[in-house]
């Protein structure tokens, strides 16, 4: 093996040691779903502040229709309604109810809620023909989230529900990591943007939008630019990248060919070189350094080893950039549907679809000549470590999730 390749292993982590998070900005959290939290987070409040009831019914003492039957009704009096942010101030005492709605806060006394299908009700009076146990229907003051106690950690991804539940203990903004800007430049005469007419020869740049697409889908903000097969043409375009980005990702020109220019384009500027070629295939080619002490990623223009590197290798640098440290595509078990070769050498990739039957996750490689159907239909890829010669139908295996 040439002596300037690297095992992925190594390339992944000598990747995610050069990748500092960006800096921390304070955001409201109407602004922050996707965001990762760059501070511990307690409620400030409890929710639900007080006690409230669960069910529109009546708050009662449980002891008082303890011995309730369909034979033994007990009758207890009604003396008022609780409302939802009302301020009503009834106490229940003893055989006595108070009609409540969902929401409301329990009344002092209450220590339980009849649904109103349980109960009768006429004129100041209400029926109950069985027992109810204390806390029935009864949300407790605190118990969604309780003031002091820790909602979100360092380090967490904002969801819908986090962020609903940081509303509710009382927080209204929080810090957290920037989420990088990134540059994808597309290289190559031949490739074009989508939109323009296309002539003999040339080709839409899928790899670019593909790129873009998987950027996007981690709430990424991107530039894109293609680059004609010119050492000035490539360097203007990563100059113009370095001003505006934090990161920048190159498809194409990553090999040794007459026309694959950028590491000597990088080399020209000055860029640090941190690696050039890694034991994974698809994906070999891909390269990664500093430059301006900025990230750049040189991807193959093959579409799998272009996907192949940037989801191993660029994408979870990305989302170190945007603060997650140990980012990782969802992986899920499956059984092999047929043999699948590895390399003693290399760590393998391969993409292939997940089928279920009778209740059991199967995977089944793809295999096909056109490379971009492959990549499309994929929803699951299979990384084979080095060492491994082969893995044989039936064994379980762990498969990371594209769709």
């Amino acid at each position: 093996m040439h002596k300037e390749y690297i095992g992925y292993d190594e390339a992944l982590k000598k990747t995610l040691k050069h990748i500092t998070p960006l800096d921390v900005i304070d955001l409201p959290l109407s602004d922050c779903v996707g965001y990762t939290a760059a501070e511990d987070v307690c409620a400030r409040v409890d929710a639900p502040s007080v006690d409230t009831s669960l069910k529109d019914g009546f708050a009662v003492r449980a002891m008082d229709i303890a011995r309730a039957a369909e034979d033994n009704c007990i009758h207890l009096k009604c003396i008022g309604t609780a409302s939802a942010g009302g301020s009503e101030t009834d106490r229940v005492l003893s055989q006595t109810a108070v009609r409540i709605l969902t929401g409301a806060r329990v009344p002092d006394g209450a220590d339980a809620v009849v649904a109103e299908e349980y109960a009768r009700r006429s004129a100041d009076a209400v029926t109950i023909s069985e027992p109810i146990d204390k806390g029935r229907n009864i949300l407790p003051q605190g118990s969604d989230v309780a003031r002091g106690h820790p909602v979100l950690f360092c380090g967490e991804c904002l969801t819908p529900g986090i962020i609903g539940l940081l509303t509710a203990g009382g927080c209204s903004r929080v810090s957290v990591f920037r989420k990088p800007r990134v540059a994808i430049i597309a290289t190559g005469d031949e490739v074009i943007l989508p939109g323009r007419s296309l002539t003999a020869g040339q080709v839409y740049a899928s790899n670019l939008i593909t790129l873009n697409a998987w950027c996007r889908k981690y709430g990424l903000d991107t530039g894109l630019e293609v680059a004609k097969d010119n050492a000035q043409a490539i360097k203007e375009c990563l100059k113009r990248g370095l001003e505006t980005h934090h990161a920048v990702l190159t498809s194409g020109g990553a090999w040794t060919g007459d026309r694959d220019l950028m590491a000597m384009v990088l080399e020209e500027l000055g860029w640090q070189k941190v690696y050039h070629r890694v034991r994974l295939g698809p994906g070999k080619a891909v390269g990664f350094g500093l430059l301006e002490q900025k990230p750049i990623f040189i991807l193959p223009g093959g579409p799998p080893s272009n996907l192949v590197a940037f989801l191993q290798l660029a994408l979870p640098a990305l989302m170190k950039l945007s603060g997650i440290r140990n980012f990782k595509l969802t992986q899920i078990s499956a059984i092999l549907k047929v043999n699948v070769k590895g390399q003693r050498s290399w760590t393998q990739a391969v993409f292939g679809s997940l089928t279920e039957e009778n209740g059991i996750r199967y995977f089944q490689p793809l295999k096909g000549i056109s490379r971009l159907k492959s990549i499309a239909d994929g929803d699951g890829l299979l990384l084979i470590s080095e060492g491994v010669a082969q893995i044989a139908e039936g064994e379980i295996v762990k498969v990371q999730l594209l769709a």
